[in-house]
């Protein structure tokens, strides 16, 4: 059953990678992957940085630590870590766009998160050698989608003049994104532990806007392009705290720890200085008398600065070692703090509440395999510093599960299944119903920085 299982995972991992690498090289870079309106504000729609096993169970970042899967939002998970752990993971989305006139279908897709982890100390080492280790120590490599930019807004209009009726046309689109790449180490002495994310920021946002006027017979009487083009980077940090508290019972006459604990986390940041490089392409053309008329407008390498907000968040997970967890996270962003010479806009600040868990019927199952498997569950609300008249508000609800690949030498490997419902937008305006389906891999190896040793 474990064999037919284990090949069923690895040839569906494979296919679903061959089906998106196919579809990211073949696709049109100059057509969004979505079309979502409020990308236009800010710095576009934000990604998030959990990764598929931290947003099924509601988002507990600040706490979340495993031996086998990293949490880069928390850098002191680090620490927690048993083996080298390479990890990716991708979505597809179908959306419902809605206001109070029309609905828009929306297919959507991308890829999420490429990470590697791994111990400093291997705790093979560990065994061979003898030695308890007085600190555990942890380090993380992952690059996720910061923001993402993709809309494609038409607008038609008609003036009617003295002497004839003149069409107007709108239209807005807008591509792109940001990135973030982040280099994480975590440090744990006893039940606390300590880490720091070193990150940077980069990528480029694309707005256009073009106004086209015509006459009746549908030639252009003149058409205005302007063209805006924002490159970004530079640098971030975040740190992370965990203390994790163990409950002792008496077992074979000694005070030891039973398997049940309560961790708390924290994380902060202040806020960041980047840097932009601007270039506005404004002109104006026409069918009527053939050829650009007139350059409006043409600036390159305007060199300008942004600062994005400083973020805290807190939370508290109950956990029952190899059966349970569940737990209610908190992280707020300061985006009133927000500036950007290269496109000015004012947001308010904004914050992330979530609640969920994690349930494995039986870790240690030999002969049913869904036994094995960790059940997920959350939920989450999330208030967007961008609004228009109202504030932008996400609400969804969360499942998934954590299906286990024994690899060759008995590594517990995982792939990771999700599935997301939920509303973004403003309720009765403007509103987006998604349905968003994940996968994502953990592959695990022990043998990391083992050390051989020959008699």
């Amino acid at each position: 059953m474990y064999q037919f299982w284990n090949r069923f995972l690895s040839i569906a991992f494979f296919v679903l990678l061959t089906v998106v690498a196919n579809a990211q090289t073949t696709s049109d870079s100059n057509t969004p992957k979505d079309n979502s309106p409020f990308s236009r504000i800010g710095l576009g729609d934000f990604s998030g940085q959990n990764f598929i096993h931290l947003r099924t169970i509601g988002g507990l970042g600040n706490t979340f630590h495993d031996k086998y899967m990293s949490n880069p939002v928390n850098p002191a998970s680090y620490a927690y870590l048993k083996a080298a752990t390479l990890e990716g993971g991708f979505f597809g989305q179908y959306g419902k766009l809605q206001d109070k006139f029309e609905t828009h279908k929306i297919w959507s897709g991308n890829i999420n998160y490429l990470s590697l982890s791994f111990p400093m100390k291997n705790p093979l080492n560990t065994l061979i050698d003898k030695v308890q280790p007085k600190y555990d120590w942890g380090m993380g490599i992952s690059l996720t989608p910061y923001t993402t930019v993709g809309y494609n807004i038409f607008q038609d209009s008609e003036y009617a003049g003295d002497d004839d009726i003149t069409n107007i046309t709108d239209v807005f689109s807008g591509r792109g994104g940001t990135y973030k790449l982040n280099w994480g180490n975590g440090v744990k002495y006893k039940d606390f532990s300590v880490g720091i994310n070193l990150g940077r920021i980069f990528g480029k946002i694309i707005n256009e806007k073009t106004l086209t006027i015509s006459d009746t017979s549908g030639v252009d009487v003149f058409r205005n392009n302007l063209l805006d083009e924002i490159s970004l980077k530079g640098f971030t940090w975040n740190i992370g705290l965990m203390y994790e508290y163990k409950f002792k019972s008496m077992i074979d006459g000694e005070m030891k720890n039973n398997g049940k604990s309560i961790t708390f986390g924290a994380t902060a940041n202040s806020k960041h200085n980047i840097k932009t490089n601007s270039t506005h392409f404004y002109k104006r053309s026409s069918s009527r008398y053939a050829g650009v008329i007139d350059t409006i407008k043409y600036e390159t390498d305007v060199i300008g600065s942004a600062t994005l907000p400083s973020e805290f968040g807190i939370g508290i997970t109950y956990m029952e070692k190899n059966k349970w967890r569940i737990g209610i996270d908190y992280t707020s962003s300061l985006w009133s703090q927000y500036t950007n010479t290269a496109k000015p806009e004012t947001l308010s600040n904004g914050f992330t509440i979530g609640f969920g868990g994690e349930y494995i019927p039986n870790a240690q199952s030999y002969n049913n395999y869904w036994k094995k498997v960790k059940y997920r569950f959350g939920t989450f609300y999330q208030k967007d510093p961008r609004s228009v008249n109202e504030s932008l508000t996400t609400k969804a609800v969360t499942f998934g599960v954590g299906l286990p690949v024994i690899m060759k030498r008995q590594k517990t490997s995982f792939i990771n299944l999700g599935f997301e419902i939920g509303q973004f937008g403003i309720p009765d305006e403007l509103n987006k119903t998604y349905y968003m389906l994940s996968f994502g891999y953990a592959f695990n190896d022990n043998t990391w920085f083992y050390k051989r040793k020959f008699n």
